[in-house]
């Protein structure tokens, strides 16, 4: 039996470490914004999250890893599914005005058609995760 130089054990553990997080990680279930992907997350029952966001938003890229860190955590946060609704191409729009949204960077939970909350410009993650609290009662 030979053994492992340190460089190639650090190398082997750092590996398995990689391997173990990308296992665990579980992928957030995003949407591109239609008017038919909103009319079929109504229709199905269960809660969805509407993300109003800008590719150039630094608060909209800080609450997308808070997304991905509370979904790599929580079966139930990864389940909840997410339709991104592009704040250059829609801000003008009937969706934004309809729902009253102030700017970019909103993120609402709904079921159906009804608002469970929201969340301005908020990056918090005890405030996020409470926030898809919600879709639990």
């Amino acid at each position: 039996m030979t053994l492992l130089d340190r460089r190639t054990a650090l190398a082997l553990l750092a590996g398995v470490a990689a391997f173990a997080a990308t296992g665990a990680a579980k992928a957030l279930d995003v949407v591109p914004y239609s008017e038919d992907a909103l009319a079929e997350a109504a229709a199905s029952g269960k809660p969805y999250l509407i993300d109003f966001y800008a590719t150039w938003c630094s608060t909209c890229a800080a609450q997308q890893r808070v997304l991905e860190s509370l979904a790599a955590e929580s079966a139930a946060y990864a389940a909840i599914p997410i339709i991104q609704v592009d704040w250059d191409q829609h801000s003008r729009g009937e969706l934004v005005a309809r729902m009253g949204i102030p700017r970019r960077s909103t993120l609402v939970l709904m079921s159906g058609t009804t608002e469970l909350g929201r969340l301005v410009a908020e990056t918090r993650s005890d405030r996020i995760a409470g926030l898809l609290d919600l879709a639990a009662v």
